[in-house]
């Protein structure tokens, strides 16, 4: 009887253990879908995005690698500024990956705020797409974990006095938020190109950066409904957030795209830009 009892209470405790897991992996699963991943099995979206078109382009800076905290190895394009400086930008890319565009907006970047060191953070590890599909297939496939440890590693290459602003587009729009989040007290600026943002008030908490989230009032999945509460989080946190809306469509600050709205792109880029530079020293 005694033994009859200890195995009923085990096959319990099993059954307990197996649903706990279940619930976990579930709500790994929906953290994981957070943000722009989520859409990465939207197929509206997908097609949404035009292959990018090729442009020529010709480097200031170089590939690098550095440490992560999962014991593997990171990579971003870097722009080293002339003179020495606490100021450190991290750009993220959009669903494309790390590619020609990215660099050259890094440079840019580099080129017309100066004192700041630019490092392009690459989120899909060395994958670079060049199609829609692939482009889905490479955004569903990160992981919040890896995201972050590259992230962590960019900041402990940056050092623990340097200054941190962020910048990204679409699916970097998102993940610069989450970088001047990881970011904590080093954190000075954020800015968010048509990013989908955090929806929860303990996830913005420890951001210290301002905030400067641009949008295109065409777009269906980032637009002024999305903008107007994460204003209201922003608001309730505390936090310092400028919105910018554009008569535009997603992606329009992206030359290699056939959405590309060259009026709107420079008004957001000077916006952007003197968003930035008033925060640096």
């Amino acid at each position: 009887m005694k033994n009859f009892i200890y195995l009923f209470v085990s096959i319990l405790m099993l059954a307990s253990c197996q649903q706990s897991n279940t619930e976990n992996n579930q709500t790994s699963h929906e953290k994981d879908a957070e943000g722009m991943a989520k859409f990465a099995s939207d197929q509206e979206f997908r097609d949404k995005h035009e292959n990018p078109e090729a442009i020529a382009f010709d480097p200031m800076g170089e590939m690098v690698s550095f440490p992560t905290p999962d014991g593997k190895d990171g990579q971003a394009y870097y722009v080293k500024s002339e003179a020495p400086t606490k100021n450190y930008l991290f750009v993220i890319h959009e669903w494309w990956g790390l590619n020609d565009h990215i660099k050259r907006e890094a440079d840019r970047l580099s080129k017309e705020l100066g004192n700041v060191e630019v490092m392009a953070l690459d989120i899909y590890d060395g994958n670079v797409a060049t199609t829609r599909e692939e482009a889905q297939e490479y955004m569903g496939a990160v992981k919040e974990e890896r995201a972050n440890a590259i992230i962590q590693g960019a900041l402990n290459r940056a050092g623990a006095d340097a200054k941190i602003y962020t910048i990204g587009w679409c699916f970097g729009g998102g993940w610069s938020l989450r970088a001047s989040i990881l970011a904590g007290d080093q954190g000075n600026g954020c800015v968010m190109y048509y990013g989908m943002p955090v929806t929860e008030a303990k996830d913005l908490a420890p951001i210290k950066a301002d905030i400067l989230c641009i949008y295109a009032d065409q777009d269906k999945w980032i637009n002024e409904d999305v903008m107007k509460k994460f204003e209201a989080l922003a608001k309730a946190t505390g936090k310092n957030l400028e919105v910018k809306g554009f008569k535009a469509d997603h992606a329009f600050a992206n030359p290699t795209s056939p959405r590309y709205n060259e009026e709107a792109a420079q008004q957001a880029n000077q916006l952007a830009r003197e968003f930035l530079k008033g925060k640096m020293d």
